[in-house]
């Protein structure tokens, strides 16, 4: 019988998080009454000390920016997914003590398409080009056939993009920003930027377009994606991607699945609105 039964997101900032009401959520459909799942704010130069006086009672961890690479060192394997991206954003720690890293961002960018009915697409478009870019790229590696324009702001960030789409096997296109609007004739988009970044492409989106997968769920919708569903496309928000890689999550800790889907949203949803 296993003892383990507490997990928790790490990160800095961390009080904004909504891993702790998905995961408890999920104990609560799934009956594991005896389990807990907290935040810690953790920045990098902590991370070794809090992980090294974790006991047997850990079942793993959430990682959130800026931990996702600095546990890499920490771990004893990552699976082949993190090691892509060089990215891990869960931990699961083994009865026999073994500390094993993974992604859940790109097969929770998959699922979540896949949920919009998304599987293929004969090329795509990225706006942005930060953290969440390269795993935005791994997604695409799966998704789209054809070449994927990154929509940057600069020559170093256009370097880090074409570095991954060699890595990816993507075929990348380099555009600068200031074109960002020419991104929506795509029939894939992915907007992996900050709050507020898109707000001023509203206005450009055109009659019929495809898909867009806007990272970002608070403030939800941003001024693109309301622009975006009103012209009749259609919308993956971030919530979508955050419960969908939750749900990955909560399967890889406890050993249960399916993770309780539709629960995790309801209570992803209904804190949102409380907000």
């Amino acid at each position: 019988m296993s003892t383990r039964h507490r997990a928790a997101v790490l990160g800095s900032p961390i009080a904004h998080s909504l891993s702790p009401v998905l995961h408890r959520a999920a104990y609560r459909e799934l009956g594991l009454d005896d389990w807990s799942y907290d935040r810690f704010e953790v920045d990098e130069a902590a991370l070794p000390g809090f992980v090294g006086e974790l006991d047997a009672s850990w079942a793993g961890l959430s990682l959130t920016m800026p931990l996702k690479r600095a546990i890499i060192p920490l771990l004893d394997e990552i699976t082949d997914t993190a090691a892509s991206v060089e990215a891990v954003n869960t931990v699961v720690f083994t009865e026999d003590g073994r500390r094993t890293g993974d992604n859940t961002d790109i097969p929770g960018m998959i699922a979540a398409l896949r949920e919009r009915g998304v599987e293929k697409v004969d090329s795509a478009a990225i706006l942005g080009a930060g953290a969440t870019a390269s795993s935005a790229l791994a997604a695409l590696a799966r998704v789209c056939s054809g070449p994927v324009t990154a929509y940057v702001r600069s020559e170093a960030r256009a370097e880090e993009m074409r570095g991954w789409g060699e890595r990816l096997g993507v075929d990348v296109r380099i555009a600068a920003w200031d074109g960002a609007a020419e991104a929506f004739a795509a029939p894939l988009v992915v907007a992996t930027t900050p709050a507020g970044t898109t707000d001023a492409l509203a206005g450009a989106v055109p009659e019929a377009p495809g898909t867009l997968f806007d990272v970002l769920y608070d403030p939800w919708p941003t001024r693109l994606a309301a622009a975006w569903s009103a012209r009749g496309g259609k919308i993956v928000g971030g919530l979508d991607l955050l419960v969908h890689q939750a749900v990955l999550q909560v399967e890889q800790m406890t050993g249960r699945a399916p993770g309780p889907l539709a629960a995790m949203r309801a209570a992803g949803e209904q804190a949102l609105a409380e907000r």
